[in-house]
């Protein structure tokens, strides 16, 4: 029987090494040494926490396809070091001026600005770096669609796309389309990478990859709609960072829209998507099922 708890754990250990490894002068120089401070923010802002859940999800889609855990391991890392970069450059005064993160200093407050713009940067670019190597996977084809999968995932459609449409809606009025449609390229995008990624990996063919896709995108609306539920529900310190701070900046969810328990509703219907698009699977996609679950009961 599948053991979410453990495969969380076994994730997030095995993702917090590479990351050790990974984020060390050695590693990061070349043609030029890697700066001291910079690295140290880098790690900063990726170690000792976070649940890694994009990598755990590399990992569950690759499973169904029966690709062992360890092999999926880099292109988690890479999904990895991008959520990392992202929330470092989300924190900065000019985006979402945050001041903690996981209950302690934002990088931009432990180190300064230009320091965690710059550690954002050597994150995202180290990223492709991985997918590039054959470590990733031997065949150069699959590491092509790898890093396709993730710089769509990543980019102006994707991730940073929404993220710019979030500042938009700061002085636009959206409908409730407009939120779903931003929400489903700053927060959903990177999921859904990830879920196709392990797709990749394992050779999926076209349904497969499309019945992934439409779980992926189910649950990355699931996350969003959990998280925006939690910054009204939630105190500062259950959630290791600041709250109630879409409604104090003019930011619009579903929450706004639907009320609390509205919103909770449409979580519960969405959920229920994500788990009926993976029946094709049965049994092998209950690391998936279990992880769309997880997203709308977690607490912080």
């Amino acid at each position: 029987m599948y053991d979410f708890s453990a495969d969380m754990i076994d994730c997030a250990t095995a993702i917090e090494v590479a990351l050790g490894n990974q984020l060390s002068a050695a590693q990061l120089s070349g043609p030029g040494p890697a700066a001291k401070r910079l690295v140290a923010a880098m790690r900063y802002g990726s170690l000792n926490g976070g649940k890694r859940l994009r990598p755990l999800l590399v990992r569950q889609a690759a499973a169904i396809f029966q690709v062992p855990a360890n092999q999926t391991l880099t292109a988690g890392l890479a999904v990895e070091m991008v959520h990392c970069y992202s929330l470092i450059h989300d924190d900065l005064p000019a985006m979402d001026d945050d001041d903690l993160r996981r209950g302690r200093p934002t990088v931009h407050k432990a180190y300064d600005e230009a320091t965690a713009i710059l550690a954002g940067d050597a994150l995202l670019t180290q990223a492709f770096a991985l997918l590039a190597e054959p470590q990733c996977h031997p065949d150069p084809v699959v590491r092509i669609a790898l890093v396709t999968e993730l710089a769509k995932g990543s980019g102006g459609g994707g991730m940073v796309g929404g993220q710019m449409r979030d500042i938009e809606g700061e002085q636009d009025i959206f409908s409730g389309d407009d939120i779903s449609a931003m929400q489903a390229m700053k927060t959903g995008a990177l999921i859904r990478a990830s879920v196709r990624m392990g797709a990749i990996l394992g050779g999926a063919d076209a349904r497969g990859l499309a019945v992934l896709t439409a779980y992926a995108e189910a649950a990355g609306r699931a996350f969003q709609l959990a998280d925006d539920i939690l910054d009204v529900t939630t105190s500062a310190a259950a959630m290791g960072k600041a709250t109630g701070k879409d409604a104090d900046m003019g930011k619009q969810t579903l929450v706004n829209i639907l009320g609390i328990d509205g919103a909770r509703q449409h979580l519960s219907n969405t959920v229920a998507a994500a788990l009926s698009a993976l029946r094709t699977f049965g049994p092998k996609a209950d690391g998936l099922r279990a992880t769309a679950r997880y997203f709308a009961s977690r607490e912080s």
